[in-house]
């Protein structure tokens, strides 16, 4: 088994987009002809398929069986499968997208016994200036959501604050994640001009009209929030990990990923909640759209 922290899995499934079973723009065939490659296995054997069928599964359960060695020389590899992608792509990495591309080329690295002289000094404190930054006084009372919502929002954050003192991790995760949904839905509900004419809302496939509200997933109120300019970037990058979080809310979810939540990953989704919120907080203009 290798030694990979749950932190680490959390920002290697995050990079490699592993939360819908996927894992990047592989087919089955590509990546299995891919891990092939690298590693000379056959990831379709049943001997990775003791957490499901999925790429993402199968690549879980390669980490579970393998090595160190091994494990660090996919995902160095993979790494630059999906540099490369991106490259031809035209893609050009934003500061928060070159933070966890570095993390995970540490795990990599640290796996693979590589010393590691690649890292961003500038990337790591950013993050880190972001984990630790403080904010007080944390209210909803400048969002202008519907009171019975917010009331209910509000008791979340008093559990929320309960569960981090009684060490309840998953506990933590969820309702943060919860609240984020409640909070971004709120928010689009009082500015529904904003997000539905935004470019990142979605559509249905056969009319080309945007959905309505009640058919938006939380991926989809993050990335309209941030397109309109009432989530900043970081804010955004970490609010779509603290939704993969959310998704462990799953038991077999959380089984097949092997998702044991310590108290600092609750700690990391508490902070992303009060950026979430503090970003929400500073919308000047807020519509009266019916």
């Amino acid at each position: 088994m290798a030694s990979i922290k749950q932190p680490e899995k959390l920002m290697l499934e995050t990079l490699f987009e592993m939360s819908s079973g996927y894992v990047l723009n592989f087919s089955n065939p590509s990546f299995q002809q891919f891990i092939f490659d690298v590693c000379h296995v056959d990831i379709y054997t049943s001997k990775y398929e003791m957490f499901g069928d999925s790429k993402a599964n199968r690549l879980r359960a390669f980490w579970h069986l393998e090595s160190d060695k091994a494990v660090g020389t996919l995902i160095n590899e993979l790494l630059a499968y999906r540099k490369a992608h991106q490259k031809i792509k035209g893609v050009e990495y934003s500061k928060t997208d070159a933070i966890l591309f570095n993390d995970c080329l540490r795990i990599a690295n640290r796996l693979r016994g590589v010393p590691d002289k690649t890292v961003d000094a500038d990337s790591v404190d950013a993050e880190k200036d972001f984990l630790k930054k403080e904010y007080q006084n944390i209210s909803l009372e400048k969002l202008s959501i519907d009171t019975l919502v917010l009331d209910v929002l509000n008791q979340r954050l008093i559990e929320i604050e309960k569960s981090i003192k009684t060490g309840a991790s998953l506990s933590v995760i969820i309702m943060c994640g919860s609240v984020l949904e409640g909070l971004l839905l709120g928010v689009a509900l009082k500015n529904m001009k904003e997000f539905n004419q935004s470019p990142s809302s979605p559509r249905d496939k056969e009319t080309g009209k945007v959905l309505q509200f009640q058919n938006w997933t939380l991926n989809n109120l993050i990335d309209v929030a941030h397109n309109i300019g009432f989530l900043g970037l970081d804010v955004k990058k970490f609010s779509h990990s603290l939704r993969d979080f959310r998704n462990y809310i799953h038991p077999y979810q959380q089984m097949s990923s092997q998702f044991n939540p310590d108290i600092d990953t609750a700690k990391i989704s508490w902070q992303v909640l009060k950026a979430t919120i503090n970003d929400l907080s500073k919308i000047k203009k807020v519509s009266t759209d019916e």
